[in-house]
């Protein structure tokens, strides 16, 4: 009988063929250092004083993740650190805490409660916005996404700026603040075990520097961090989703290195296009040259390389589309009223959507199918044809992000309401 293969997840696939969809572990990365994922990823380490935990999870998948932790070492938690406030990573904490155990400190950057100010300020938005990234709709005011965005049942205890060093245990533990992803993002590192927790500053895709409705990303200072990350020499790389590479340092230093001129070679050309007379942004974005990405930790499966470039644009160009009509603009429902009027009805419009989508060209059909949508959804016949053309491009779509919009506008068209 074979040994089973920890770096292998339940589906029999490595960290480079699953990339950020592998679940697994727990794998000693280092001694009495553990990782598991299940979704989001957690490192263990082990030290005299208790365990140090590089994020804690999905609240709901937490026991998961605690119990393979659980398999390893029944030490309670010293320190937990959030690398960022997002739900997947600082929300399971108590699901690790052994019974009895004394509150444990709680390490963050100092954005990171105000990011989860927002979130309360913000709640019903988040919850729409993360109904359409993973492809459904929010229909009513008390719909149970909206709780999603509560803060985490254990609230930071520490908080720093740009670095803070830790020893718990004996065991040092560094742990430096980089714009990225998000403005509260953390990397940590443990010297004296060459171990690189980067949190969502490597996820084993392309960066998700560009999320279409999420706040402002920083792929150049993510860049940078990446580069930081790399003068430290580790051994071994703990990601914020994926599986771990252990004791592999020159593959480790390729990945951080690669992805780091990934990301300054975009920047870079979008910064180009933009001195080029600063045009629409939509032209900016046909411009870019995107440089290859073939390699497994830069495919765009959760974001994509067009999204970044948006992001960068938005950054430095500001909100305006370029567009002299969409400076302040009418309604959607009013111009499509008026497009539809001028095509013969808004059924006119979806059969030149559909038209346009047998010869190919599926872009420009959805343009006319959200104005026949906007000028006319009680017509159950153009809200099918429209969740049609839009369940066909979410099918031909890479990315999570592209996917699973495309998908949401179908959803929300059979509700026969526009995609908003």
């Amino acid at each position: 009988m074979c040994p089973i293969d920890p770096f292998r997840d339940a589906s029999g696939r490595s960290p480079e063929d699953a990339t950020f969809f592998w679940s697994g572990g727990p794998i000693e990365v280092a001694p009495r250092t553990w990782f598991q994922c299940a979704f989001s990823a957690c490192t263990g380490f082990e030290t005299d004083a208790g365990l140090v935990l590089v994020d804690t999870g999905l609240a709901r998948l937490a026991p998961q993740l605690a119990a393979k932790l659980r398999e390893k070492t029944a030490a309670p938690v010293h320190t937990a650190i959030y690398t960022h406030g997002h739900v997947d990573h600082a929300h399971g904490l108590e699901a690790f805490l052994a019974p009895g155990q004394a509150p444990p400190q709680v390490v963050a950057h100092r954005a990171v409660p105000e990011r989860f100010a927002r979130y309360a300020a913000t709640a019903k938005h988040n919850a729409a916005v993360n109904a359409r990234q993973f492809g459904g709709t929010v229909r009513v005011a008390g719909d149970p996404a909206y709780g999603t965005f509560a803060k985490p049942p254990m609230a930071p205890t520490l908080l720093y700026d740009d670095r803070l060093d830790l020893e718990v245990g004996g065991v040092r533990f560094e742990l430096h603040h980089a714009r990225g992803e998000t403005d509260d993002h953390s990397f940590v590192w443990c010297p004296e075990r060459g171990v690189l927790a980067t949190g969502d500053l490597f996820i084993w895709v392309m960066p998700n520097a560009g999320n279409p409705q999420k706040a402002q990303r920083y792929p150049w200072e993510w860049a940078a961090a990446l580069r930081k990350m790399a003068t430290l020499h580790p051994r071994t790389l703990c990601p914020g989703h994926g599986g771990p590479v252990v004791d592999d340092p020159a593959k480790v230093e390729r990945m951080l290195l690669s992805t780091a001129e990934f990301l300054e070679t975009l920047v870079a050309r979008t910064l180009a296009a933009l001195e080029n007379g600063s045009p629409p942004h939509v032209d900016i974005v046909r411009s870019v040259e995107i440089p290859p990405h073939d390699l497994p930790w830069l495919r765009p499966l959760y974001d994509e390389a067009e999204f970044l470039v948006r992001n960068v644009i938005r950054y430095y160009g500001g909100w305006w589309s370029g567009r002299p009509s969409e400076l302040k603009p009418a309604t959607r429902a009013r111009v499509a009223e008026e497009i539809a009027a001028l095509a013969g009805g808004a059924g006119a419009l979806t059969d030149r959507a559909a038209a346009l989508a047998a010869a190919g060209d599926l872009a420009t059909a959805c343009h006319l199918a959200d104005l026949a949508l906007e000028a006319d959804p009680s017509d159950a016949a153009v809200r099918e044809a429209v969740a049609a053309l839009y369940e066909r491009r979410a099918a031909g779509e890479s990315s999570l992000m592209a996917r699973n919009l495309f998908r949401s506008a179908a959803a929300y068209a059979r509700e026969g309401r526009p995609f908003s």
